[in-house]
C-alpha cells in the first residue's frame, strides 16, 4: 500500500484498488475504486499558477468538464497536487496504470483459459442409447454391437 499526499486529498494505492481520502470544505470522507473498474486516468501536470490533478474515470463516474480549480476541488474522483508533489503523482499514475494492465492481462488469461477447456458432457445415458439405436436402425451398428454398447452404458 502506497500513499500519495495531495492538496486536499490523499491517494492510497494497492494492487486491487485505489482509495481517495479527502478533507475539503464540503467535509471529510473517502472513496474506494476497484482497479479493474477503471477505464482511464486523466492527468495534468501543475502549471505556473495552477495545480495539477489526477482524475479517475470508470463506468458511472462523471468527469468534470470545465477543469477549473474550484470544480476539481469538489470532484471526489480527483486528487489535486502542486509542483512539489508532481513527481510522486506521476509515479502514482504509472503504478496504477501498471496495475490496470496487470488486471487486464489476468482477465484476458482467464478468459483465454476458459475457452480452451473441454466442455462438460451433458448427455445422459438415455441420450446415448437413443443415438446408438439410430445407428443400429441405419445399419451402421449390428444388433450385437448395439446390445454390447447398451450394456456398457447401463453398467450391466
Amino acid at each position: 500500500m502506497l500513499e500519495f499526499k495531495g492538496q486536499l486529498s490523499t491517494l492510497v494505492v494497492t494492487p486491487t484498488k485505489i482509495t481517495i481520502k479527502y478533507s475539503r470544505l464540503i467535509g471529510r470522507g473517502s472513496k474506494e475504486i476497484q482497479i479493474k473498474s477503471l477505464t482511464g486516468i486523466q492527468f495534468k501536470p501543475p502549471g505556473f499558477l495552477s495545480h495539477g490533478y489526477i482524475q479517475f474515470v470508470f463506468p458511472g463516474s462523471s468527469e468534470v468538464k470545465t477543469k477549473s480549480t474550484s470544480d476539481l476541488a469538489k470532484d471526489e474522483n480527483t486528487v489535486m497536487f502542486n509542483k512539489h508533489e508532481y513527481n510522486n503523482f506521476l509515479k502514482a499514475k504509472d503504478l496504477i496504470e501498471g496495475y490496470m494492465n496487470e488486471q487486464e492481462k489476468n482477465t484476458f488469461a482467464s478468459n483465454d483459459h476458459s475457452s480452451t477447456t473441454n466442455p462438460v458432457n451433458t448427455y445422459s445415458v438415455a441420450d446415448e442409447i437413443t443415438k446408438l439405436a439410430a445407428l443400429k436402425d441405419q445399419g451402421i451398428l449390428t444388433e450385437e454391437e448395439f446390445t454390447a454398447k447398451k450394456k456398457q452404458l447401463l453398467g450391466i
